[in-house]
């Protein structure tokens, strides 16, 4: 099988559609309030202070670039429908990282628990199984 097609090739289906792009604007702005301090977000260096001082992710700021461009740049080339799978296994990782060292102690997101990210990362595997779906980039260049 070509590469081209393990990464790009998806189905004429609309049913990934919603999810994609629901996954893609709600993680572009999570990347965002990382990144710029974007929607009431710390920005970069707010951000990075507290990856470093509250979950000991070294060098803080490093790190927070590394969720916040995980996220922003994942969430938009989830809304092109571009890279899906890349940019959704991306995101599985990201949210993985989010569940072990923020939100470990707890289920539910009222106790500040993982179930938020938890549905993120599931919601980005399944994109990273099924691709993008039409009306996406990734189904334009496999035709």
């Amino acid at each position: 099988m070509k590469l081209k097609t393990v990464l790009l090739g998806t189905t004429n289906s609309l049913a990934f559609l919603p999810l994609r792009i629901g996954v893609g604007l709600v993680m572009a702005g999570h990347g965002a309030q990382k990144l710029f301090g974007w929607f009431g977000g710390y920005g970069l260096q707010g951000t990075g202070q507290f990856f470093a001082e509250n979950l000991g992710l070294k060098p803080g700021v490093l790190m927070a670039a590394f969720a916040g461009g995980t996220e922003f740049f994942g969430g938009v080339l989830l809304l092109l429908g571009l890279l899906t799978r890349l940019a959704g296994l991306s995101l599985v990782g990201t949210m993985l990282v989010a569940i072990i060292t923020a939100h470990p102690d707890a289920f539910f997101a009222s106790d500040n628990g993982m179930e938020y990210p938890l549905t993120l990362l599931l919601a980005s595997l399944t994109l990273t199984i099924g691709g993008a779906g039409a009306l996406s980039v990734d189904r334009q260049l496999v035709k």
